[in-house]
């Protein structure tokens, strides 16, 4: 995993965010996805500037509509989004679970170094 992969990963786990269970690195057909939550059928993405253009991005787009065909919806975010608005991807992460916005707190080991809230 990136290190903004793992970031994101901490506060996904064990039930953190929004007490949805998700997996990480999660065939779905074909592909790996990087997290899945297959209660809500959410699939989240934390992808490389290569993701952007080029080959990558068409096969990113073919994968994502492959994705949706199994009814799946995708969030994908950059490796800069992670560390420059942690607090904004979990919040549309858990929004589009259907909850209102609820993030990990620190006291359940959802925050600060451990938890990927805070911290480098």
């Amino acid at each position: 995993m990136t290190h903004a992969e793992r970031k994101v990963w901490y506060a996904l786990r064990a039930h953190r965010l929004g007490g949805a269970s998700f997996r990480r690195q999660t065939p779905v057909g074909p592909y790996l996805v990087d997290f899945l939550c297959h209660q809500h059928r959410l699939v989240v993405e934390v992808d490389g500037g290569h993701h952007v253009e080029g080959p990558q991005r068409d096969h990113d787009l073919r994968r994502e509509a492959f994705l949706r065909s199994k009814g799946h919806r995708v969030l994908r975010f950059s490796n800069l989004d992670v560390p420059t608005n942690l607090l904004g991807v979990l919040e549309t992460i858990v929004t589009s679970l259907g909850h209102a916005p609820s993030l990990p707190s620190p006291a359940n080991g959802g925050g600060g170094e451990r938890g990927g809230l805070c911290g480098s």
